[in-house]
């Protein structure tokens, strides 16, 4: 992954409070990401198909249910700039009663 992808991918409101829940819990579902960002499926789907393609999450099906993590194979670089920002405290703007880490796929 170069820089500037990164940084595009980072860029959108969306894309970044996608990867920072991601970040946040190991790995999430749409379902859970539809419930704590308050948008639309296909709109959230969009954007996990752009951070999936561009090479900074993957997904794994379990059922019916697809799953998001991080790129293990992301350069060292990649994941410094996210720890950096996880340990910055820049939380995810997130509907307030889901705060709490629950699982809603289940």
């Amino acid at each position: 992954m170069d820089q500037i992808n990164f940084f595009k991918c980072l860029a959108d409101e969306t894309r970044f409070n996608i990867v920072m829940l991601v970040l946040g819990n190991n790995e999430q579902c749409v379902c859970d990401l539809t419930e704590k960002l308050e948008l639309s499926q296909p709109k959230i789907s969009r954007h996990l198909a752009l951070l999936r393609s561009s090479g900074l999450l993957q997904d794994r099906r379990q059922g019916q249910w697809v799953y998001y993590s991080l790129n293990p194979n992301l350069p060292t670089w990649c994941i410094n700039v996210l720890n950096t920002l996880k340990n910055a405290d820049l939380q995810p703007k997130v509907a307030p009663s889901f705060q709490q880490i629950n699982n809603y796929c289940e």
